[in-house]
């Protein structure tokens, strides 16, 4: 039925071409490599197994055979045959079937049976030492060809300016998959089409997913020790096919469809005037420590894919998940390339996010580089170049780069920010210089090499941490149901609960928590810089005091938009600022502030007042600050001018009778914001802002955020 030719080393991967299927997979170190294709994702024998021939079918360290009659659809693995000598990070075991790196999808919705694909044997004494003799090809995922044949009715990359961006993080089932989302395909990228109204509607212009490629959700061991419901890998921070979208996410199934209906999503997301950014986890793998199954890069070339300790037996975890991957190789760069590549130019996607972004940085032995390869690399490539490159500039063994992130034009996730803006609200002492500082884009961190106010990617809450509702509702996280005791998750949350832990009867406390969730909105929205939204903080999402629900693939984690019903204030005030903020280009500055006149006109492009209208005593100031922003040249690569503006922020409990700068000549202040007040007052709409009743003064209440806008008569 089926014939083989030698076929072509590159490019790497199944290729459907006009005679058959081209394959073609790295192994430097394998005596042997085997090729099986099977007729059901459930078989362990296969149809067709081909040893090849490495006269033949190998150029270089690349083994490759043509596969004549075979169509898109096939279902294949490869085994890797030669020695097993773990001390050596040999680890080659030919009774594993293998997962091409390569591969754009894999079978089903399947439950991994690790136990089976570990190349060891698990009952020995001698661990990994040991050698295991069991075939595990029927209780593992098989890869899919793919033909990338799609209409993407003339859809590109937005690739929209960072400037000019709100971005919003969510997970993909999270987004959808609860009852009051009222969709028709919960929980997939359907239903993240189905979305798309909503995340119109609160107006961000680029949807930051968590990890989309294929993993094994049911790696964790554990259960809830409440309920005792089996704990997940819901975050999905342990890829093992870089190239392939999560057959779980669609719903259409999983042999294929999930190719096209990510595809599908990306290009209504387009439509709509929305960027796709994707968190990409290239620091390790889901194979683990040297205990860990042989699912991939562990079997077809340890020693090339992964950092080594001094004993080869062992791995170096920088990432803190048992492995490490060797970014800077030259086989295993040219891989995040070409998957990079592969995102952008074949799925449309805008951007990336890259987790523990520091161990891109880090060299063969563990070392960081000045100048990584990898990492200019990534910043150079004329494919890439409009493409979103966000770091998340440290990693889990203590390298912390943010502000030193090398490579150029990478953003960063700025937890400078985070914490510096949740302490000023909190109202600890000795914060206002800094909290200024973080206002205006983090020159203290950018300026130096050259990066724009845009390169700090702003941000209060993330996945990682408790939601803004939990923010301002707890003092300590509630771990519990993660079944470790409540080890895990961070300490420093640097949040308060104003009173009382958790959900509270009491008005005066609650009413102080949501005016506290709309000054962070405010801040965020407000500052110079690039802000991210964590999705669902909009309507007060709450995860009751877990702030590591990287576990809970249920209501703890899921959006629900009943809340929409008492948050709803919440929820307008967030959509107003949004409107704002992309309305006014004052608040997206492509250069930083100078404190010098930026139009010969004797206004400073920032003025810093205390509450007595004086310049601040930087020193002394505690819980206030005001800003005026001239909007001249706001813009000045369009030469656009914008209004003026007059922020105020007070974080004491006490209420201030604040003396106000004057407005520029023929110009009045109007309030827009004072999340004091109730909604809509909160947030005045265009056209409706109101003229301020002495222009002298104005009382700000205790803990709130204000805002005006300078208006002709």
């Amino acid at each position: 039925m089926f014939s083989v030719k030698p076929g072509t080393p590159l490019p790497l991967g199944a290729r459907p071409v006009a005679e058959g299927v081209n394959f073609s997979v790295f192994s430097r170190n394998a005596e042997a490599m085997i090729l099986a294709i099977y007729a059901t994702p459930q078989d362990g024998e296969p149809i067709l197994e081909f040893r090849l021939d490495p006269r033949m079918n190998r150029t270089g360290d690349i083994w490759h055979v043509l596969v004549h009659g075979l169509k898109a659809g096939a279902l294949y693995l490869w085994r890797a045959d030669g020695p097993y000598i773990p001390q050596k990070g040999l680890r080659y075991n030919v009774h594993k079937a293998l997962l091409d790196p390569y591969a754009k999808a894999l079978t089903g919705n399947f439950v991994w049976e690790l136990e089976a694909a570990r190349a060891y044997d698990p009952k020995s004494p001698d661990l990994d030492l040991s050698f295991s003799d069991e075939d595990d090809a029927e209780r593992m995922p098989k890869c899919i060809v793919v033909a990338d044949e799609f209409d993407w009715r003339g859809d590109r990359p937005l690739n929209y300016p960072l400037r000019h961006c709100v971005i919003y993080e969510a997970h993909v089932r999270g987004l959808s998959l609860h009852p009051s989302a009222k969709v028709a395909h919960p929980g997939t990228f359907r239903g993240v089409v189905e979305s798309i109204p909503y995340l119109k509607d609160l107006g961000v212009t680029s949807l930051e997913l968590l990890p989309v490629q294929e993993y094994d959700e049911f790696e964790n061991p554990r259960s809830n020790p409440r309920t005792g419901e089996r704990l997940s890998n819901y975050w999905g921070y342990s890829t093992i096919a870089f190239f392939a979208p999560k057959g779980g996410y669609a719903s259409a199934g999983s042999e294929g469809q999930q190719v096209g209906e990510f595809k599908y999503m990306v290009r209504e997301l387009h439509a709509a005037g929305i960027e796709v950014i994707l968190d990409i986890v290239f620091n390790h793998t889901a194979e683990g420590s040297e205990l860990g199954p042989s699912l991939s890069f562990r079997g077809l070339d340890n020693r090339v894919y992964y950092i080594l300790d001094e004993d080869q037996r062992f791995y170096r975890n920088y990432s803190g998940c048992g492995n490490t991957l060797n970014c800077n190789h030259p086989v295993a760069r040219s891989f995040i390339m070409d998957c990079l590549r592969y995102w952008v130019a074949e799925m449309h996607v805008d951007g990336f996010r890259f987790d523990l972004g520091s161990i891109l940085g880090r060299d063969q032995k563990g070392r960081l580089l000045e100048n990584p390869p990898v990492i200019e690399e990534i910043a150079e490539d004329p494919l890439l170049r409009h493409t979103k490159i966000i770091a998340e500039a440290w990693d889990a063994a203590g390298a912390y780069q943010v502000g030193w992130f090398p490579g150029g034009r990478w953003a960063e996730w700025n937890d400078r920010y985070r914490d510096d803006v949740k302490r000023f609200w909190r109202g600890d002492e000795r914060t206002v210089q800094s909290f200024a500082t973080r206002l205006t884009g983090s020159s203290d961190l950018y300026l130096r090499d050259g990066r724009k106010p845009f390169h700090s990617i702003n941000f209060i809450t993330s996945h990682d941490g408790f939601t803004l509702n939990d923010l301002v509702s707890y003092n300590g996280k509630h771990n519990e149901e993660n079944g470790e005791g409540n080890r895990d998750g961070h300490d420093s949350n640097f949040s308060f609960n104003y009173g009382y832990e958790g959900p509270c009867p009491n008005l005066e406390i609650e009413a102080v928590r949501n005016r506290q969730v709309k000054n962070f909105f405010a801040t965020l929205l407000f500052s110079i810089g690039t802000p991210m939204l964590l999705g669902g903080d909009e309507f007060r999402r709450t995860q009751r005091g877990n702030n590591n629900a990287y576990c809970q693939n249920n209501e703890t984690s899921w959006f629900d938009y009943d809340l929409l019903t008492r948050h709803g204030d919440v929820r307008r005030f967030v959509r107003e600022a949004t409107a704002f903020r992309l309305r006014h280009p004052a608040f997206r500055r492509p250069e930083f502030f100078t404190g010098k006149d930026a139009d010969y006109n004797a206004i400073p492009d920032i003025t810093w007042f205390d509450d007595r209208g004086k310049s601040p005593d930087w020193a002394r100031i505690e819980r206030r600050i005001a800003w005026r922003i001239d909007g001249s040249k706001a813009d000045i690569l369009h030469d656009r001018d914008d209004n003026d503006f007059l922020l105020i922020c007070n974080a004491d409990p006490e209420a201030l009778a604040w003396r106000l700068c004057r407005a520029p000549m023929g110009r009045l202040w109007h309030r827009v914001v004072d999340t004091s007040r109730p909604s809509p007052a909160d947030f005045l709409e265009a056209g409706a802002e109101e003229l301020v009743v002495p222009q002298e003064e104005y009382h700000v209440a205790g803990r709130s955020f204000v805002l005006f806008m300078s208006k002709s008569l």
